[in-house]
């Protein structure tokens, strides 16, 4: 490297905050199962249940409510199985799952291998050109037979292109048939105002590494009354529905940096959201034909997300070329055996498939500086014309 590494890739993951290294640091040293009766385990348990109760103060949840787990992928498995069957358990007809056509994999994947191997009817519903669910279909999908919904799932925001989803509208809908809502808040915990009681969804999902955290560590918060199968079977920990030894440390880093990142959160939104407007008008002047994908910049999108789409370009090629200049983003698409694919996301917003290969996630968080977008626009002209040049040969 030849200049300083300038990161743009928040989304993916955010450094750790110092408070948080120094809460696991201070955790590592340490001896006892959190599980155990002696001295050293209930010393254990003492920062697990000081933690859990942190927590949930600074997400609106009660203690109770937060069930530890590896992290969102792991939560958002045992939010829609668990649920799902428990759901079915209590009345066969439960059978539907409803969500929508841009969720993260950690919820796709799933309600793919549900339907695949268990018998679940599930429906992704669409959504407009901002990357919003259409609320209409989701009302009408209910009314067609709201017996027959096991659970629904709506992400609070999206992690590609930074659009909040309509959460408020989602739980009243599901309310008047008594339907659970789960959502996947992976992306918003830190970024924008997250409640679990006033939002009165009734599972959320939330990650240690996107909010200054530890990596392997999250949780799924859940309301204590509603029933959860459990998918590991074992000791009986977190409520008897994610058994396992309870990583101490990483819990007390994950506590650390949720009670610092949602009380930083108003003044962390209002600065990178400056930016982030920076970095779209300047990289727009630089290259007049960029433009934003998903909801204006504003209060229904995430303040760090910039997510451009580069019209004659290949989004990887973007993506190495300023790899190259120390620059890190991201395409937001996945790649599946090494082959890239047009984004899910895109395609669903209505975005032909050279469109949804020609764009890149610019995401900013805690450590991002003017320099950095100041080293952006001065490489994204000469990448971009690169690129092209490379795409017509």
């Amino acid at each position: 490297m030849t200049q300083p590494l300038v990161y743009l890739d928040h989304a993916a993951t955010t450094p750790m905050l110092p408070v948080a290294v120094e809460a696991m640091t201070r955790q590592l040293a340490g001896v006892g199962n959190a599980s155990s009766l002696h001295a050293s385990g209930r010393g254990a348990r003492r920062v697990v249940e000081e933690s859990r109760e942190s927590i949930a103060g600074m997400i609106g949840a009660r203690p109770a409510d937060v069930v530890f787990t590896s992290g969102g992928t792991e939560s958002d498995n045992l939010a829609l199985k668990g649920i799902f069957w428990a759901r079915r358990a209590e009345d066969p007809r439960r059978t539907r799952i409803l969500s929508t056509s841009i969720e993260h994999h950690a919820v796709l994947d799933p309600l793919h291998w549900l339907a695949e191997t268990d018998g679940a009817e599930v429906e992704l519903l669409p959504v407009d050109s901002e990357g919003r669910l259409r609320i209409s279909v989701l009302h009408e999908s209910i009314a067609r037979d709201p017996g027959s919904v096991a659970l629904i799932s709506v992400m609070w925001a999206n992690n590609e292109v930074g659009s909040l989803q309509p959460i408020d509208e989602v739980v009243a809908l599901a309310a008047e048939h008594r339907i659970p809502v789960h959502t996947d808040a992976v992306q918003a915990v830190g970024q924008v105002p997250v409640d679990f009681a006033a939002s009165c969804v009734d599972a959320l999902t939330f990650t240690g590494h996107k909010v200054g955290g530890p990596y392997g560590v999250g949780a799924l918060v859940v309301r204590r009354d509603l029933a959860v199968s459990a998918l590991v079977h074992g000791g009986g920990q977190e409520r008897d529905i994610r058994s396992g030894t309870l990583d101490v440390p990483a819990i007390a880093g994950l506590a650390a940096a949720v009670e610092a990142s949602v009380k930083a959160q108003h003044d962390h939104a209002i600065r990178i959201a400056e930016l982030r407007d920076d970095l779209v008008r300047r990289v727009v002047e630089v290259v007049p034909d960029a433009h934003l994908h998903g909801a204006p910049t504003g209060p229904l999108r995430l303040p760090g997300n910039a997510h451009l789409g580069f019209p004659g370009c290949e989004g990887d090629s973007l993506l190495m070329l300023l790899d190259a200049r120390g620059i890190e983003c991201s395409t937001g698409s996945a790649c599946s055996a090494g082959v890239p694919q047009p984004s899910h996301v895109l395609l669903a917003m209505g975005c032909t498939d050279d469109e949804a290969r020609h764009s890149l996630r610019f995401s900013l968080g805690h450590t991002t500086t003017p320099a950095d977008v100041d080293a952006l626009v001065a490489a994204i002209g000469p990448v971009v014309e690169r690129a092209r040049a490379a795409k017509s040969r």
